[in-house]
């Protein structure tokens, strides 16, 4: 039983980064922007982040660092998009290309560093528990602080005013600038607390999860959280149920290999990568659900003089 306990601790901790990273782009979606930015800002901030603890130490520094980043460069975006009206999409992909080639240039020094000796996080008493304990109750906080901020976002989303105004700019600015919101500001702000947690998944890759700093070694899990949206058909719940699927699949190419399966290496790496096709092939089939669920403006410009 040791070995499934190990993978389901494993797909927690992988699920955690695609979890935070997804419910940032969804806060995106929600207000009606795509940002298809992500893999860039979390390379971004998986840099900063790797900085800050190795010139601090502070592991909590790296993550305050790392969402500063993914802020900053979600508010350029931001600001292209809603107040210039630059195509979304086109600069999202302009800010992933940026992204991943200012990280390696940036972190070229780094490259060679080492972080500090990680604390242990096992939970007294519940860690020592059989199987549970290995899988459940030996993980970093921010693995159940992702439980709560998705329940945090399910309820400002649903039950508060200003998640109901939110998700009428999503669905319909201009009733929303009818009735004197400002949806431009609300946009804005929806991105940069959307760019916020796109870092802060960035700077658990390189603090916690991973903890160095390589070049690209976000490999794909921003593409992958975009993709976790769509799946989720924009529910909170669904992202975090998906992206614990997602860290399993993308978990179980190592075991397999630990196991002696006799698979070609690259088969397996490409399996979390196929799964999001799959995925997305069989969300196409029904393109009424899809509509259903999604933000009627998502991805168009707003023009508040028109």
């Amino acid at each position: 039983m040791e070995p499934i306990a190990l993978l389901i601790a494993a797909s927690l901790n992988a699920g955690t980064v695609l979890a935070i990273a997804s419910l940032g782009l969804l806060l995106n979606e929600k207000a009606g922007i795509v940002n298809l930015g992500a893999e860039g800002m979390m390379l971004c901030s998986a840099l900063a982040g790797f900085a800050a603890v190795v010139h601090t130490g502070s592991t909590g520094l790296g993550f305050v660092a790392g969402m500063a980043a993914g802020a900053v460069l979600a508010a350029i975006f931001g600001v292209l998009v809603i107040w210039l009206n630059t195509n979304q999409y086109a600069t999202g992909l302009a800010l992933s290309l940026f992204g991943a080639g200012f990280s390696a240039f940036a972190g070229s020094s780094y490259v060679k560093e080492k972080l500090p000796e990680q604390a242990s996080y096992a939970i007294p008493v519940l860690s020592d528990i059989p199987f549970l304990g290995s899988a459940l109750f030996r993980h970093h906080p921010l693995v159940y602080g992702t439980v709560l901020i998705t329940l945090g976002l399910i309820w400002f989303l649903y039950r508060t005013r200003a998640g109901l105004v939110l998700r009428s700019v999503g669905e319909s600015p201009e009733s929303a600038h009818a009735l004197g919101y400002p949806v431009r500001r609300i946009r804005l702000m929806a991105v940069v607390a959307g760019g916020a947690l796109c870092g802060l998944a960035g700077a658990y890759v390189s603090t916690v999860y991973t903890p160095l700093w390589v070049e690209g070694m976000i490999a794909g899990k921003g593409w992958i959280a975009l993709a976790l949206t769509t799946f989720a058909t924009w529910r909170p719940a669904r992202v975090l149920l998906g992206a614990y699927l997602f860290g399993g699949v993308t978990m179980l190419q190592f075991h397999l290999q630990g196991m002696g399966v006799q698979l070609p290496s690259q088969l397996l790496s490409m399996m979390p990568y196929l799964a999001t096709i799959v995925v997305l092939v069989l969300i196409s089939r029904n393109p009424v659900w899809i509509r259903v669920n999604m933000p009627t403006s998502i991805g168009k410009p707003f023009y508040p003089g028109s």
